[in-house]
């Protein structure tokens, strides 16, 4: 925790310390209302990604627009969100371990708790706990649709995982999770779609093994901000959770959009600001590492094309510039993350702007969960 604020509310936007997180409300807001209008009328409701932002301001913002409720990566970030009222929580994730799984059904009794399981071990410890702690918990089977992370095989092998969900009350089989995580960022309309038919085939053969064992599939649970629509449109996905789309970052600039794709807008970025400024065609901010995740690679410099952000040492940011450049000591510049939320993680709190003034401090109050 920072011992003061980069800004407070009323500020000009000029005056936020720098490095600072900042959300362009008017495009964040845009965001979220192109997105209930993309859902509006298909028989496919949002779940919004929460680990995208950690913010539960911005989870309430998004179930007030129609969102059934929330998905998170980890139990504790879960609780976070649950602490802040949200009740239908998602962790599409595999838990291990029993002090997580107690955790989880200390959650199950105040919100509708759900959880992911690759493996038959995973289902018997969850039936155990739960049965313990006196809870039900909603469990999906993840089935491997191409990402190559997790997830049981497509066909026989979720059903039979299925088939043990459903005879282990209190958990109750809830549907798969087909999330294709790698298809979000495959550059091409076309490289994206067969990826989701790829997808939609392991879901509909894994839901037609599973029904014909007399369970029913209530949910196919996936997608995200790259391939929604391709989803939306499926005929086997019925909800989605995607979590960028409200930001959006540098990386998602290298998709190339379809004539259908919604186009979203950037939203958050790093304020920085020139400490350094000693070669006719290099400067460095005071963002680096520490500032901005470069996992998918470098931030971009917002509205400024003849800036190149070149690389990050831990708290600087170098800048190559053109030679007649009269960028000087102390000026700020936005920079467009390259990737949205891991850069989010690094800060405590949200600057949120409208216009030319903060109108509001968003604590990241998942920030730092990771149990």
């Amino acid at each position: 925790m920072a011992p003061w604020q980069a800004a407070q509310v009323g500020d000009p936007v000029s005056a936020i310390d720098t490095p600072a997180l900042v959300l362009d409300l008017d495009a964040f807001e845009r965001n979220l209302q192109r997105m209930a209008d993309a859902l509006r009328g298909h028989p496919v409701r949002l779940r919004a990604h929460a680990k995208s932002h950690k913010c539960p301001e911005i989870a309430r913002r998004q179930i007030a627009l129609g969102a059934i409720g929330i998905c998170c990566q980890k139990v504790s970030e879960a609780a976070v969100f649950v602490d802040a009222g949200i009740d239908d929580v998602l962790l599409t994730n595999q838990l291990v371990g029993t002090t997580k799984l107690l955790h989880l059904a200390e959650l199950a009794r105040r919100a509708r708790m759900g959880v992911l399981v690759d493996d038959p071990l995973q289902v018997l410890a969850l039936a155990e706990v739960a049965r313990s702690q006196g809870v039900a918990i909603d469990v999906y089977v993840e089935v491997e649709v191409g990402g190559r992370r997790c997830g049981v095989a497509p066909g026989t092998a979720a059903a039979r995982l299925a088939r043990l969900i459903a005879d282990h009350p209190p958990l109750r089989f809830a549907g798969l999770q087909c999330y294709h995580g790698a298809a979000q960022h495959q550059r091409t309309p076309l490289e994206r779609a067969q990826a989701i038919a790829q997808a939609c085939d392991a879901a509909t053969l894994s839901r037609a093994l599973i029904e014909a064992d007399g369970l029913q599939v209530e949910r196919i649970t996936g997608a995200g901000t790259g391939t929604f629509l391709l989803e939306r449109d499926s005929g086997v996905f019925n909800e989605i959770q995607a979590g960028s789309y409200i930001f959006m970052d540098r990386d998602y600039d290298d998709n190339q959009l379809g004539p259908q794709d919604v186009r979203f807008e950037h939203a958050l970025f790093v304020r920085s600001a020139v400490l350094s400024r000693t070669q006719p065609t290099r400067a460095v901010l005071d963002a680096g590492l520490k500032a901005s995740s470069v996992d998918s690679g470098m931030p971009a410099v917002w509205q400024r094309p003849e800036l190149k952000y070149l690389k990050a040492a831990d708290e600087h940011g170098v800048l190559e510039l053109p030679a007649n450049s009269p960028l000087a000591l102390g000026d700020a510049l936005m920079l467009v993350p390259g990737h949205c939320d891991p850069t989010v993680n690094l800060y405590d709190e949200l600057v949120c702007i409208r216009g030319d003034r903060v109108e509001a401090i968003w604590p990241i109050a998942a920030r730092g969960a990771l149990l």
